[in-house]
This record gives structure tokens, C-alpha cells and sequence, in this order.
């Protein structure tokens, strides 16, 4: 069969219902990473009844929309990265610690006690859910060690270099486990990498080597500027970006269209496919068809349509789902758009 040019995907989340979980709450504070229960609108008892059938929304929405490469839509999960963070060997979430958060204010994280270990595979079921409700291709989402070891407090090791193996072990464990489930693509979620390059560059390069040492299967990484909902401003660059050259990762999410970046810098990752980033998610304003081709075409200068992803700046977590679904199906319409420009889309192409 032959590949789709500009395939279309979620970066992970999709708006979770109202009646599922207290979307007022969750916007009104950070990202939670410890368990935040007392989001859920539903008993214990029933929620994962109730969790089964919001995917089934999310995978038909994005059907519906046209997406070609569909996720769960992040729906089970409080956050992108606590539920498996919470769930690894080592972690104390009943006394939580304290970090800074990418934003600035300390926010409750896992407390480091003991040994990192992945104690059973935590999103196996979710992937297996979601091959089982439809016949396109799907990705998987995992949080990535660099930035779980910035979301905790450490007590237990003599240093952050130690931390963040251990934490990038459990991550390829569980890597392995999702492409064994059936999953085309794992993306690995790694924001603090951009928040914080430092560290990125001191140890969480390798941190991600080990995340991927002997996976076979498509990978992505997603590094982004912090949901629109909760950071605002946008700076005019990535701080961590061209480094991922040095690890095997095979696409690469970029941000563009909230911050209107330079998509220059996507000549420098040469070889790598790119998720583009084309939908803002700072408003609920719905872009049109147009505005999405023309955010498409932006980076044709610079890399080829053939290595183009497209998808939102980031998760869609924080919209109404009316205005998220509206904004997912632009966004398949401008792809459409500039697909049917494929004969001519030589003259974008520098090469």
C-alpha cells in the first residue's frame, strides 16, 4: 500500500468528557503529578466502564475527522505522565514531595524512596483497547524518563544522572510491551527537555538512548512549550532541539503555529520525520482549512512532504470537545488541501 503523504495524528490527548471528569477543576490547577482521584466524576467502581467509553468516543471523533493515525486520546489518565509515574516500584505518592513545576510553583510529585522499577506493564490494556476498536494505524503515548525525574522528589539516590536510568529503564520496558500490543508508533512525552536544556544536554540525552536501546518499532518524542491553556507565552525558538540527532528517534513533534516558529530550523534535523504542529491551541477559535495549508506550507521550504506528520501544537486536553473535534477536522481539511497540491509540491522544496 502506498504511504499517505502528510499523514494526519493527535500529538496524544483529546478533550475528555464533562460528564467524566470535572473539566473546571482540572483547568484551574497544574498538571497533576501525583493521583488527582477527585477529578473524576465517576465512582471508583465504575470508572473504568465509564473510561472505556469515553476512548470509544475519542477513537470515533477521530475517525470521524479523518485522522489517519488515531490514539486512546490520553483518556484514562489525569495528566500525560502521572499515571505511570505513580505506578513504578520506588515511588511514595501517599506523602508527596514537593518541585518546581515547568511554570514556575512547586507542585506535589512522587517522593523517590527506593529503587525505579516498572512493576507490571501500565498502558498494555489501553493499547490493546484501542487496536481492538479500529482498523487504523494508532500510537501510543508514555512519559519520558528525563521528565519524570524532573516531576519527583528525590530521596533515595546519590544523583539525578542515577535517578533517570533507572527511570529510563522502566520506559523501555514498557516501550517494548505497547509495540507488542499492537502499536505502530510510541511517542515519547519529554517537555521538560525544552523547559529545562541543561539537564537535558548533561544527562537526559542519555537517559533517552537508554529509553530506546533495542526497540524495533516507529518512535516519536514530543517536546513542547507547555499547554496553551496554562503557558502563555511562547518563546520565538526551541531550547533543546537539534540534540535529538544524536539518538534514534524517528519523528519529532515541533510546535508552530501558536508561537509562529521559524521553521527554518527543521533543515537541521536532517533524516527525521516531523509531527507538525499546525493547530493553536491557545484559543478556542477554530482555524479554517486555509490557515491550516498555509501553516503547512511554511515548512515545505525547508523539509520534504514526505517526512511531514501533521497534527496539533501539542494535546487537546484542555478544549470543549466540540471545539477540539471542529479544530481536528480543519486541520484533516487543510491537509487535504495541500495534498491535492502534491503535483506542485516540487516548488516548495528547496532540494
Amino acid at each position: 500500500m502506498k504511504p499517505i503523504l502528510l499523514p494526519t495524528t493527535l500529538v496524544g490527548s483529546y478533550a475528555q468528557p464533562e460528564w467524566l471528569i470535572d473539566r473546571a477543576k482540572l483547568g484551574a490547577r497544574l498538571p497533576p503529578r501525583i493521583r488527582a482521584r477527585e477529578l473524576w466524576r465517576v465512582s471508583p467502581e465504575y470508572l473504568e466502564e465509564a473510561q472505556d467509553d469515553a476512548t470509544l468516543l475519542a477513537i470515533r471523533d477521530q475517525e470521524k475527522a479523518g485522522l489517519d493515525i488515531i490514539t486512546d486520546g490520553e483518556i484514562r489518565r489525569e495528566s500525560y505522565s502521572n499515571r505511570f509515574a505513580t505506578a513504578l516500584e520506588g515511588v511514595d505518592i501517599e506523602r508527596p514531595g514537593q518541585a518546581v513545576d515547568r511554570s514556575g510553583p512547586l507542585n506535589p510529585v512522587p517522593r523517590i524512596i527506593g529503587k525505579i522499577r516498572r512493576k507490571f506493564p501500565v498502558e498494555v490494556r489501553d493499547v490493546q483497547f484501542l487496536r481492538a476498536n479500529t482498523d487504523r494505524k494508532i500510537k501510543a503515548t508514555v512519559p519520558g524518563p528525563f521528565t519524570m525525574s524532573e516531576q519527583a522528589q528525590n530521596e533515595f539516590y546519590k544523583s539525578e544522572e542515577e535517578m533517570v536510568l533507572d527511570y529510563a529503564a522502566a520506559v523501555n520496558e514498557e516501550i517494548r510491551d505497547l509495540f507488542a500490543a499492537g502499536a505502530d508508533v510510541v511517542q515519547i512525552d519529554e517537555p521538560y527537555m525544552q523547559a529545562r536544556p541543561e539537564k537535558a544536554r548533561q544527562y537526559g540525552l542519555a537517559a533517552l538512548r537508554r529509553a530506546l536501546e533495542g526497540i524495533k518499532g516507529k518512535t516519536a518524542i514530543h517536546l513542547c512549550f507547555g499547554y496553551a491553556a496554562l503557558i502563555h507565552v511562547r518563546p520565538p525558538r526551541y531550547a533543546f532541539l537539534e540534540e535529538l540527532m544524536e539518538t534514534s528517534i524517528d519523528q519529532i513533534s515541533i510546535e508552530t503555529a501558536q508561537s509562529s516558529l521559524d521553521c527554518s530550523v527543521l533543515s537541521k534535523l536532517t533524516g527525521k520525520s516531523v509531527i507538525l504542529g499546525v493547530l493553536d491551541l491557545s484559543t478556542e477559535q477554530i482555524e479554517t482549512p486555509d490557515i491550516v495549508a498555509a501553516r503547512i506550507r511554511r515548512a515545505l521550504p525547508f523539509i520534504s512532504a514526505d517526512r511531514i506528520l501533521v497534527a496539533p501544537d501539542c494535546g487537546l486536553k484542555y478544549l470543549p470537545r466540540r471545539v477540539a473535534f471542529e479544530k481536528m477536522r480543519a486541520m484533516v481539511e487543510g491537509t487535504r488541501i495541500v495534498r491535492r497540491e502534491s503535483g506542485n509540491i516540487a516548488k516548495y522544496n528547496k532540494g
